[in-house]
């Protein structure tokens, strides 16, 4: 056995990986808006009209026109006489709900707060100008305007915008396919009968929940022993029928570490990167075999997580089409306790972020190793330490980039 003898530079490594391969070919398909919920738009989305409609009121109340209520006040309101027609006259008004379109000849609405009913019509406590209360035609989205480009993640929102055009299906890019594969013979299948030394592979469930998570639909390859036969053979078949492969094990240093050399013996260029100066997750290899990109794990769980969040997730955010690699919301709090690190390698520090007296904190995660799933379990983000830091202090702000929600607690009545 031997170390690592050089190791690559995390915004290095991925670099020359990005750069070595290419990019996947995006084809699009046609879905009904409610599954297009999370997909990436493969088309610009144009307003064929304007929206709103037409000219509506904006409040309850009623419409009038601004001339009408000039100079009013609670001390001298306006009296309006009160009418159920399409129009408005002099001293006229019409009752509206919110969304009703703008009777003709009125320009504003007095809300029902600053209206009285009285004998005969309205008095109007407040003096309107032109517009106000009123949602104008084509004052969210004008006629023709771009609304959405290719490479948007759709939301709700976004999906509610579509749907107010009158469109029902939207043009998504395909999703990228995942090949997972685990390796090591000590794994064995969640619910089958554990042998001596051996362990559930449940990385295998965690990679392909973090690619479907992003968007991508993950491809079961199983689990390869410590064969280089084997590991080849099902390295092969996940190259031929997906879009790029994940794999777990077999990447350190020690005799039973296979995975690096069998990508170097199947195809071209092969490793571009093994040993990345981060910790946890040193062990990551980086590899392209004929045009198709593989993500060489740790067999380590948390060394896992980091090495996908710093490569696997730009890789398959680029194969969705999306714009751009999408970062983790990020929000400065306090460490409540001294974080060491080495020099020379970039830190990722798990910890648990919460609210205390109006302000964040963040709790480093105990770091049990790179084993421990339950630290991942226990915290909410992380914080990576740079490499020429040696160390955080407690006390000090950091950025912390959120992989879970910061839960308030509880309050007790």
């Amino acid at each position: 056995m031997k170390g690592f003898q050089k190791l690559t530079s995390v915004d290095q490594a991925l670099q020359l990986f990005l750069k070595a391969a290419p990019a996947r070919k995006l084809n699009a398909e046609t879905v009904v808006l409610p599954f297009a919920l999370n997909r990436v738009l493969a088309e610009d989305v144009i307003a064929d009209e304007n929206l709103p409609r037409f000219d509506k009121s904006a409040v309850d109340g009623y419409a009038v026109r601004t001339e009408d209520t000039a100079n009013a006040s609670q001390f001298r309101p306006k009296t309006f006489a009160l009418t159920e027609g399409k129009s408005v006259g002099r001293k006229q008004a019409v009752q509206v709900s919110t969304g009703n379109p703008m009777p003709e000849g009125s320009d504003a609405v007095a809300m029902l707060e600053n209206a009285k009913r009285v004998e005969g019509g309205i008095e109007v406590w407040v003096a309107l100008t032109p517009g106000a209360n009123v949602s104008l035609k084509g004052e969210d989205v004008p006629k023709g305007k771009t609304v959405l480009e290719p490479g948007t993640r759709l939301g709700p929102y976004h999906l509610a915008l579509i749907g107010a055009l009158g469109r029902t299906k939207v043009k998504v890019y395909e999703r990228p396919v995942v090949g997972v594969l685990a390796t090591g013979n000590e794994l064995t299948k969640i619910g089958h009968k554990l042998h001596p030394n051996q362990i559930f592979d449940t990385n295998r469930l965690m990679v392909s929940s973090m690619c479907f998570e992003l968007g991508a639909e993950p491809l079961d390859l199983g689990i390869a022993g410590d064969d280089v036969e084997e590991i080849g053979c099902m390295l092969k078949e996940g190259l031929r029928k997906a879009d790029a492969v994940i794999t777990t094990g077999g990447t350190s240093v020690g005799e039973a570490d296979l995975v690096p050399e069998v990508v170097g013996r199947i195809g071209k260029p092969g490793v571009v990167a093994h040993g990345v100066a981060m910790r946890p997750g040193m062990p990551t290899a980086l590899a392209v075999v004929d045009g198709k990109p593989i993500v060489i794990l740790s067999g380590n769980p948390v060394a896992a997580v980091v090495g996908f969040e710093f490569f696997a997730r730009p890789l398959i955010c680029r194969q969705l089409g999306l714009k751009g690699t999408e970062l983790r919301p990020v929000v400065k709090a306090r460490l409540t306790n001294r974080v060491t690190s080495a020099l020379g390698r970039k830190t990722f520090v798990r910890v648990c972020v919460h609210w205390e007296g109006g302000e964040l904190f963040a709790r480093p995660v105990s770091a049990r190793g790179s084993g421990a799933i339950s630290t991942l379990t226990e915290a909410n983000g992380y914080v990576v330490v740079a490499e020429n830091r040696e160390g955080l202090e407690e006390g000090e702000t950091v950025s912390v980039s959120l992989f879970s929600s910061i839960v308030e607690a509880k309050v007790s009545v």
